[in-house]
C-alpha cells in the first residue's frame, strides 16, 4: 500500500507532552516522598499551570490536529470509532476522552493544591486567599483526587502499549518526530509564530496568578515587649 508523510504533531504540541510528563512525573515523586521536597512540588504544580493554559489556548488557535475541534469526541465520531469507520489522524475519540479528562483533572488538582496546607510548615501560594476551613478541605480533595490521576495514567499507558503491540500502530513516535506515514491525509497547517506568542504569555500569566507574587506581603510580626532590667 502506497504510503505518504504527514505533519501529524507541531513542536509545541511535542514539547508540551515531555514537559507535562516530566513535570507530573516530578510533582507526584515529590508529593510521595514529602518533605524538603514539597517546595518542588509546588514547583513542578505552578509548570502543570502553565502547561494546562498553553494546552487550552493552543486547543483553540494551535495546529490541525492539535484543535479540540479536530478530535472533540461528539456522539458521530464515537459511533464511526466503535463500527470501525473512523480514519481521520490525531487522536481517535476514546484518546479524545483521556485528553480531555487528564487536562481537567489536572486542572483540579493545580487549583486545589494553590490553597492547601500540610498542618506544619506547607501552605499553597494562594493558601491566604482562603479561611483554614476550606484549605482543608481543599486538601483533603487534592490528595483523593491523586488517586483518580494514578488510574488515568495507568489507562493512558495501557491504550499506548495496546495500539503499539495489538493494533501495530505507533503512538509515541510520531509524538517525538511530529510525522506519521499514513496512506491518506494532509500535513497540520496553523499554529504559527503570532498564535505560539499569545499561548506562552498567557501561559505565563496563569503562572503568575498561581505563584501568588502579586500578593502583598504579610505585615511584619509585632516587636517583642521589652524585659524590664530590674
Amino acid at each position: 500500500m502506497n504510503s505518504k508523510r504527514i505533519r501529524l504533531w507541531d513542536l509545541p504540541t511535542r514539547l508540551f507532552h515531555w514537559l507535562l510528563v516530566v513535570s507530573v512525573s516530578g510533582a507526584i515523586i515529590s508529593g510521595l516522598i514529602g518533605g524538603n521536597l514539597i517546595v518542588w512540588h509546588e514547583r513542578f504544580g505552578l509548570l502543570i499551570a502553565g502547561l494546562v493554559v498553553f494546552r487550552l489556548v493552543w486547543g483553540l488557535i494551535g495546529s490541525t490536529y492539535a484543535r479540540f475541534s479536530q478530535f472533540f469526541p461528539t456522539p458521530a465520531k464515537l459511533k464511526a470509532y466503535l463500527a470501525g469507520d473512523w480514519h481521520a489522524h490525531g487522536h481517535n475519540p476514546l484518546g479524545a476522552f483521556s485528553v480531555f479528562g487528564l487536562l481537567g483533572l489536572l486542572a483540579f488538582q493545580v487549583s486545589s493544591g494553590l490553597f492547601s496546607n500540610d498542618d506544619i510548615a506547607f501552605v499553597g501560594p494562594l493558601f491566604d486567599l482562603v479561611d483554614k476551613n476550606l484549605s482543608n478541605r481543599l486538601t483533603g480533595w487534592h490528595t483523593l483526587a491523586a488517586n483518580v490521576l494514578f488510574a488515568l495514567i495507568g489507562l493512558h499507558l495501557a491504550a499506548i502499549a495496546f495500539y503499539g503491540h495489538v493494533k501495530k500502530e505507533k503512538l509515541v513516535k510520531p509524538m517525538v518526530t511530529g510525522w506519521k506515514d499514513v496512506a491518506s491525509g494532509e500535513s497540520a497547517k496553523g499554529g504559527g509564530v503570532l498564535a505560539l506568542l499569545v499561548a506562552l504569555v498567557l501561559a505565563a500569566a496563569a503562572v503568575y496568578v498561581a505563584s501568588g507574587l502579586w500578593l502583598p506581603e504579610p505585615p511584619p510580626p509585632p516587636p517583642a515587649a521589652e524585659t524590664p532590667a530590674w
